[in-house]
């Protein structure tokens, strides 16, 4: 594998990483809903409703890697 490989393979681990824990203090953190009601939203996520998304988060992690992988190839390919 190339060294581009290995740098996107380590980035990729590290996200998968930090998420896992990430959504396991979340989820530890949250009390179980009771009843049909929802509960109140934290303030934070209100403040924060985009960037503590994790599908748009996602999603923002996604394209950046394309558009860094397209450049990458753009300037290595031999036209």
């Amino acid at each position: 594998m190339s060294m581009f490989a290995w740098i996107i393979l380590f980035i990729g681990l590290g996200v998968l990483v930090f998420s896992l824990i990430y959504t396991l203090f979340v989820a530890k953190e949250r009390k179980a809903v009771k009843g049909d009601i929802d509960t109140e939203i934290p303030d934070q996520v209100q403040k924060h409703a985009y960037i503590r998304n994790p599908i748009f988060l996602t999603y923002a992690i996604c394209f950046g890697i394309l558009i860094v992988m397209i450049t990458y190839f753009a300037l290595t390919w031999n036209w």
